[in-house]
């Protein structure tokens, strides 16, 4: 009788020895990043020890939060679970360059940034090194051991020199025990330090005071941003269907006046009131259209941003599984979203390609803009991110926005279906 032991162990295995590389490359790029945290700690206490040198403090910040965010982006990646960035902080009532200086100084994720910092410099050097050496200590002893009559005078990385086939042997002994070494060690010890990572690189968890403050301050932003809309479409509602409808009215009232004097004239008045009455209705369809596309009606989310993709000026992919049927609300907020991406995208980005994403994972729907662009967006330059930050955080929805310069940018909104 065959055993099914094996083949239950089979795929483990498989899986275990394909996640080798996977985790030890997680720990080397950790050492290089741990290497970069050295050099922001001293760039750090460079820009604060000397005062004449305090200028350079909200630059060191800004970098040191492109360096965290690089970890949380990798090692969310890595444990399969995205990890939110932390709020935006500010300092109220102050302006200019003093403004900076102190929102850093004052502020509490300074504090946070400097801990994991530190953290990081010491804990993902070192473990780093581990990932990094145990593979290295395979390479180097099996190199040697091939390599002695070549290299009489070579050392094992144990310091044992190599100058026969006994002491060849022993290299091949010790590059098995780095081997083993690695095997048992490496695993256990990406997983832990990519969850020390991930408790100090996620947002600190909030009193129900301060959550009570979020959630008013996001709802004061959907008003406001419910009020901007309504302003809007009153706006395009008066100055164009409402004029396109006086001048159909005009029109006839001409056609009247015709008619009695002379039947013959009225006809081109009644096609020009046709004519006007034909772009009052494809206005109105407009602003309708912006309200709820009747697209997401009638093809659903994946149909309707298909649409917009197959629209786009510039190449675009579109990766979308079977979505399932969301509210209404969610879905026009995801449509908006990424019919806003694509326009800034092509009116600023610069970029050949453009990809959107869409799928969801239990009741979270993300959507995900990449372009190929020369990057460097910013909310503050008006470029509508303000809108869709708003617009996704009126559904409690989180929105991320990494633009480096020279790209790519990614737009990301998670927003929650049960709403």
């Amino acid at each position: 009788m065959t055993d099914p032991v094996p083949g239950r162990q089979r795929p483990r295995l498989q899986t275990w020895a394909r996640e080798i590389p996977r985790q030890v490359k997680f720990l080397a790029i950790g050492a290089g990043s741990g290497i970069a945290a050295w050099f922001a700690l001293i760039a750090l206490f460079l820009s604060v020890a000397p005062l004449v040198t305090l200028p350079l403090l909200p630059r060191t910040a800004r970098a040191i939060r492109r360096l965290a965010a690089f970890e949380r982006r990798r090692t969310g990646d890595f444990l399969g679970t995205p990890i939110p960035p932390p709020a935006r902080e500010t300092a109220d009532g102050n302006t200019g360059e003093n403004a900076d200086i102190t929102a850093v100084l004052t502020s509490p994720g300074t504090r946070r940034d400097i801990g994991w910092l530190t953290l990081q410099a010491t804990l993902g050097t070192l473990t780093g090194l581990v990932g990094v050496g145990a593979p290295a200590g395979v390479v180097q002893n099996v190199a040697i051991a091939v390599l002695w009559p070549v290299v009489p005078i070579a050392e094992t990385t144990l310091g044992v020199p190599v100058d026969s086939w006994g002491g060849a042997g022993l290299a091949l002994a010790t590059a098995a025990g780095y081997g083993v070494f690695g095997l048992l060690l490496v695993p256990p010890l990406a997983r832990w330090y990519a969850r020390v990572g991930a408790a100090r690189l996620a947002p600190p968890k909030t009193s129900l005071v301060a959550r009570l403050a979020e959630v008013t301050a996001t709802r004061a932003a959907a008003l406001e941003a419910h009020g901007t809309e309504l302003r809007r479409i009153e706006r395009n509602l008066h100055d164009g269907t409402q004029n396109r409808l006086v001048a159909v009215v005009m029109h006839l009232g001409m056609v009247e006046r015709a008619l009695h004097r002379d039947p013959a004239s009225a006809l081109p008045m009644v096609l020009t009131a046709q004519n006007a009455a034909t772009e009052a209705l494809g206005e109105l369809r407009e602003v309708v259209r912006s309200i709820y596309p009747p697209v997401l009606t009638d093809r659903g989310l994946s149909g309707a941003v298909a649409a917009l993709v197959s629209n786009c000026a510039i190449d675009c992919t579109l990766d979308a599984g079977e979505l399932p049927r969301a509210p209404a609300a969610v879905e026009a907020a995801a449509y908006f979203v990424v019919a806003e991406a694509l326009t800034n995208a092509v009116k600023h980005s610069g970029a050949r390609q453009i990809a959107v994403a869409l799928h969801t994972d239990g009741d979270l729907l993300t959507v995900e803009v990449t372009d190929d662009g020369r990057g460097g967006a910013d909310e503050a330059l008006g470029t509508g991110l303000v809108g869709i930050e708003r617009r996704v955080a009126a559904f409690d929805g989180t929105t991320r926005l990494t633009s480096p310069r020279g790209g790519p940018t990614v737009l990301r909104a998670d927003i929650p279906l049960g709403v």
